[in-house]
């Protein structure tokens, strides 16, 4: 089922009535959402039952799209030797990626200083604050290296896909996959076929659900701006600046430079996908768009089965704005409690957080987990200062969700580039054209 070229037919798609437009419904949304919280705070509060429900319709579905893309990118490439190099060029990418996202973190926290002359007393935190996160991480941190390797392996296929731990369905999604490519014959054939049918029916179910993208996104706005305000974030605001800039250098820096040497234009590439981020900037959840974000991908002129391997790894291996997020959070944490640390000590940071970085999609309320995780790595560091960023993880979230999306999108173009996977006419074409929304593309992929 390829995509043909970009036609004429685009730009006149994007004559339909702009109420009609996702993106504009989305904007509407999120200004509602800041009215509707500084004008009425408890009722605004009591919305965050729209953002739950359609954060939780998207979650019902993300892992069994994981499992069908994933094996049916693997089955259908055909050559599992071409599996095998994209995935360890993918890789090869995210560890260079999250070292250097990692060490912006660091770098930008020394020379800014944000927690500089808070001077907080840790006597006087409450351990209490931080519920059930410190027990998580303790138990996340305390099997080490071996037990983060134990913990991709799922206890039943059935339990990872129950629990949605995304990380253990990836890995049965690979093993199912290539056993499936090996298998091959008829009856390999007709597997593949029902799998790719089932994606099918799955990605339609996520275009339904999206629909009311907007709703989520107002009940996600309306609860932050209800809940903490403005006022109450003054003596955080310099961490919560501070990161948005980090993102932001990394996005049109570092990841802006990279995509120039694959060929394409990083402004250009946003704007193509500019629905799907102001989705998950508003409701902080990059699972929100992951079927659309495959398509767009393909449209782009990335074939499938790179697409198909390569960003739902990435949603477990490439948090590159989360990476940012831990580094800049520890030493932040070790400024505000007056905590010296020594370059030992930041090797050690940059060490623990290579390996705990990996897998927290999956983990519940995975950014404030895994960072307690790393502050119980390092024994200089008071793991009760992880308190001091509890109230404003929701404001970090929607930038850490949108940076990850972003850096798994580029990851996608750039293995595909370097692959070969990459039909850059067609990209170029692609995205000198108005932005297509689903509707076209799921018009452009029927047979002519």
């Amino acid at each position: 089922m390829s995509i043909p070229a970009a036609s004429p037919a685009a730009p006149g798609k994007i004559s339909e009535p702009l109420y009609k437009s996702l993106f504009a419904q989305v904007v509407v949304a999120l200004v509602l959402g800041i009215v509707v919280g500084m004008a009425a705070p408890e009722f605004a509060i009591g919305l965050k039952v729209l953002s739950d429900a359609f954060l939780k319709l998207i979650s019902m579905i993300v892992a069994p799209i994981v499992f069908c893309v994933v094996v049916h990118g693997i089955a259908g490439a055909g050559d599992l030797k071409k599996v095998g190099r994209v995935g360890v060029k993918a890789l090869i990418y995210f560890e260079v990626m999250t070292t250097v996202a990692l060490a912006l973190g660091i770098v930008l926290a020394y020379l800014v200083g944000p927690g500089h002359g808070m001077h907080i007393d840790t006597a006087g935190l409450d351990p209490k604050a931080l519920g059930a996160y410190a027990d998580n991480a303790h138990k996340l941190q305390g099997g080490g290296l071996s037990g983060f390797l134990l913990n991709i392996i799922p206890t039943t296929s059935f339990d990872a896909l129950a629990r949605n731990d995304v990380l253990q369905v990836l890995f049965f999604a690979v093993l199912f996959g290539v056993s499936l490519a090996l298998f091959g014959g008829p009856q390999g054939q007709k597997v593949s076929d029902l799998i790719e049918a089932v994606s099918g029916v799955l990605f339609k179910a996520m275009g339904l659900i999206v629909r009311v993208a907007p709703l989520g996104v107002l009940g996600a706005v309306a609860y932050t701006v209800g809940k903490y305000g403005v006022g109450s974030l003054k003596q955080l605001v310099s961490l919560v600046a501070l990161y948005y800039l980090s993102v932001a250098l990394f996005v049109f820096v570092i990841l802006g430079g990279v995509m120039r040497l694959a060929g394409i234009n990083i402004f250009k590439f946003l704007a193509y996908l500019r629905e799907e981020l102001t989705i998950v900037l508003g409701t902080a959840s990059s699972d929100a768009v992951l079927p659309q974000i495959m398509r767009k991908l393909e449209y782009l002129g990335i074939k499938k089965s790179t697409v198909g391997l390569v960003v739902p790894t990435g949603y477990s291996f490439n948090l590159d704005a989360f990476s940012i997020y831990l580094t800049l959070a520890v030493v932040f944490i070790a400024q505000a409690t007056g905590t010296p640390l020594s370059l030992g000590d930041l090797l050690l940071v940059l060490g623990v957080s290579l390996v705990t970085s990996k897998g927290a999609h999956g983990v519940p309320g995975s950014a404030i987990v895994i960072l307690a995780a790393t502050l119980n790595a390092v024994p200089s560091i008071p793991a009760i200062g992880l308190v001091l960023v509890l109230s404003v993880d929701w404001f970090i979230g929607m930038a850490r969700a949108l940076g990850n999306l972003i850096g798994n999108c580029v990851a996608t173009v750039v293995v595909a580039a370097w692959e070969g996977d990459l039909d850059r006419a067609r990209a170029h074409e692609v995205l000198d054209s108005p932005p297509p929304d689903l509707a076209h593309i799921a018009a452009a992929e029927q047979p002519a």
